[in-house]
């Protein structure tokens, strides 16, 4: 006997077929980067999409979590996993707090609304929206997602400005060299001389300026009188050299560190001159 259920139309009999069952996969993401603090904890998002999949009566087949950005196209392991599955048939619809979770790329966009055009995805759900195969409904999803993608490169043009804007300050970015600190005072960020370190810094320079010290030579003087890197342990041949070949210390500083990056003058306190 036929397990179609049918219904007559006239003189022809068709097939009644049921709505197809939505089973979701909840996703949750959460960056690392800093541009992301204020997006929800992924143990909050778990928790905000079971209380509406408990309050709608959603059918959840699995879970799947990570902590990785969304800038780029098919960069995210579980989220590349999660589209397999779609085209696989092991669920058919996301669940997920924002659609910011999903993308903020144009790529992995266009792999999500492909996958509604070939209804092996037919809805995301997010806290307060739905998004179905309908014209609309897409078309208001790419617009979200397009969105992201505007805040997350106007973040990037932001923050490269800060940086540039921090170097024409004299102040480099990132991790002092050895013989200096960083300080964040009264929301000023800047580099001030290292007392534990510096002085013997400039004795090395001297040692090796004036003296023609090796490098093998200075790291045995170095270990007498217990220098150490910032972990606490001695520092190695290949980092002396790398101190004595560092402008930073005479006043000047490349960034980034690449063949065509411009030069700065610096705000900190030179440890030698250039000569």
């Amino acid at each position: 006997m036929n397990n179609i259920n049918e219904r007559s139309e006239g003189n022809a009999t068709l097939p009644n077929k049921p709505l197809p069952v939505i089973r979701y996969c909840l996703y949750a993401r959460k960056s690392m980067e800093d541009e992301e603090r204020q997006a929800l904890s992924i143990d909050s998002q778990l928790k905000e999409m079971k209380q509406i999949a408990e309050r709608d009566n959603l059918y959840v087949v699995t879970m799947r979590t990570e902590a990785h950005s969304a800038k780029n196209s098919g960069q995210r392991p579980v989220f590349n996993q999660m589209i397999e599955e779609l085209r696989s048939g092991k669920f058919n619809a996301i669940l997920t707090w924002n659609p910011d979770r999903l993308s903020r790329n144009a790529g992995d966009l266009g792999v999500l609304v492909d996958l509604m055009d070939s209804h092996l995805l037919v809805e995301i759900r997010t806290y307060n929206q739905k998004f179905s195969n309908s014209p609309n409904e897409k078309f208001l999803l790419m617009i979200l997602g397009s969105q992201a993608k505007l805040e997350n490169d106007n973040k990037s043009i932001n923050v490269k400005r800060g940086i540039r804007n921090k170097c024409e300050m004299g102040w480099r970015p990132g991790v002092a060299p050895l013989g200096y600190m960083n300080r964040a005072f009264a929301g000023i960020n800047d580099i001030i001389l290292d007392p534990d370190r510096s002085e013997l810094i400039i004795e090395a320079f001297q040692k090796a300026g004036y003296e023609r010290w090796s490098g093998r030579r200075i790291k045995a003087w170095l270990d007498e009188q217990g220098f150490t890197n910032r972990s606490g342990k001695p520092i190695s041949v290949s980092q002396i050299l790398v101190i004595l070949s560092t402008p930073f210390y005479y006043g000047k500083f490349q960034y980034p560190e690449a063949p065509d990056a411009p030069w700065y003058t610096g705000a900190h306190k030179p440890l030698i001159s250039k000569e």
